[in-house]
């Protein structure tokens, strides 16, 4: 059975990137090609079991068991040696890839306390796009009470699209919640009336827009 968020893909957002695009050729509308889950333990006291516990815990919540990296280098100051797994790391593709995001944009994100919306700041330039989390319990596949440790990690969005641009409207429209923009403070109505009839002694209040910055 397909996939929902794939389905939702071909039927809806495709001829809305097509229209947004402007182009009618199937071939130049942007796709999301792969996903790639990332996390490092090169900086645990305790390597080897850290690293077990990393790719037990990304195997359950992306359902694909995920490869050992090994460092390039050593590292004196994290008594690292060259070729020592430090990282764990799957790439999700096709139907998994599609139900993975499903789940991480509609039930995990939004269940981050205080979310505000991801930012759209990470981009690279070539139209990929990560995200870091720093706590796996967002997901729902996680048992809360076989936690051992906080496991952060990033996830990568490899996309076909030739820009930035053209790689965020392809998430938007697939249901990724980007943060929204503050709205400018305006001025009160009043404003320059007061400050005519005063010589300009009048002042005028600025409204702080705070914005929360995600880890």
């Amino acid at each position: 059975m397909e996939p929902e968020l794939l389905t939702f893909y071909k039927e809806q957002v495709v001829p809305a990137l097509k229209a947004k695009l402007d182009t009618s050729n199937p071939h130049q509308v942007p796709r999301i090609e792969k996903v790639v889950v990332t996390s490092s333990v090169g900086s645990q006291p305790d390597r080897s079991q850290a690293l077990e516990d990393v790719v037990e815990e990304i195997g359950r919540i992306t359902g694909q068991k995920p490869m050992t990296i090994l460092s390039k280098r050593a590292v004196s100051n994290f008594r690292l040696r060259a070729g020592e797994p430090i990282a764990a790391k799957v790439t999700l593709r096709s139907s998994v890839m599609y139900e993975f995001l499903q789940r991480f944009m509609k039930t995990s994100i939004p269940s981050i306390r205080d979310f505000r919306g991801v930012s759209d700041k990470s981009f690279d330039g070539n139209g990929n796009y990560t995200i870091g989390i720093s706590d796996q319990t967002i997901f729902p596949e996680v048992e809360l009470d076989k936690v051992k440790r906080q496991i952060g990690f990033d996830i990568s969005i490899v996309t076909s699209a030739v820009s930035d641009d053209a790689a965020k409207e392809l998430l938007t429209l697939m249901g990724m919640p980007f943060r929204k923009p503050a709205a400018p403070a305006e001025a009160p109505a009043d404003a320059a009336a007061t400050a005519d009839t005063t010589n300009g002694d009048s002042e005028v209040a600025e409204e702080a827009l705070a914005t929360t910055e995600e880890s």
